[in-house]
């Protein structure tokens, strides 16, 4: 991995943060293409961009990736906009596709080229549990669907270049964002909890480890899949 670049999209905080740090830790420089900028260090490059343009998503990649070996991509930034089907508006629905969805395609597009060159690469999508169902989530779990297609599209299209693509799927996850939703003492964030049949919810790190072990050169022979981070809720289901 030495002089390898990863770029991680929506790396400036949360699950996103953990991924830099744990690629850092495993010898790689990492670029974060963020809209905020980054509550750590662990990169050697942040862009900040909006990843719902798409022009000026590839602007910025042009820039930023220009003369690197980036052999490693991970599609963490995500959206969700939560409404029931009545209430889904098209602009919301629209915009969730765009940062889920177009953004990926873009930055896969942007990183193939050196990882061709290089003759190896790993893609690793920041998926969800939602993409098998679940209330209030249409626009994101037709997103992650969608990322799920892609994931499976594109390990049969780069296997030959020794590029292999694969996608996580998170289940809960203790981050700030989810305790803003579930504040810690709530009976309905243990009642998550308990629903999760290692009685606990996952951290950041649990994510980085995964995607630390997909977008590692150990493993060449895994490509296609989704690996669910969900402390077994998807048991049954997936």
């Amino acid at each position: 991995m030495a002089g390898d670049y990863a770029l991680v999209t929506g790396g400036a905080r949360n699950i996103g943060a953990a991924i830099a740090r744990r690629l850092t830790a495993d010898g790689l420089r990492v670029i974060v293409a963020d809209r905020v900028p980054p509550e750590h260090d662990a990169l050697s490059e942040f862009v900040q961009v909006d990843l719902s343009d798409a022009e000026a998503l590839r602007c910025a990649l042009d820039g930023a990736l220009a003369g690197r070996r980036v052999t490693r991509l991970v599609n963490n930034a995500g959206i969700v906009a939560p409404a029931a089907l009545e209430d889904t508006d098209l602009e919301d629905f629209a915009q969730v596709q765009a940062v889920n969805l177009r953004a990926p395609v873009i930055c896969a597009q942007a990183v193939l080229p050196a990882m061709k060159a290089a003759g190896m690469g790993r893609i690793v999508s920041i998926s969800s549990r939602a993409a098998l169902g679940k209330e209030l989530r249409t626009a994101y779990a037709a997103s992650k669907a969608g990322l799920h297609g892609m994931t499976r599209t594109w390990a049969l299209e780069l296997g030959r270049h020794g590029i292999t693509v694969n996608a996580v799927g998170p289940g809960p996850i203790n981050t700030a964002l989810f305790q803003a939703v579930n504040p810690p003492g709530d009976p309905r964030t243990q009642a998550i909890i308990d629903g999760v049949p290692v009685k606990r919810l996952g951290t950041p790190e649990d994510v980085a480890a995964a995607v630390g072990f997909l977008a590692s050169d150990q493993a060449g022979f895994v490509t296609g899949q989704v690996l669910y981070v969900c402390g077994g809720m998807t048991i049954g289901a997936a």
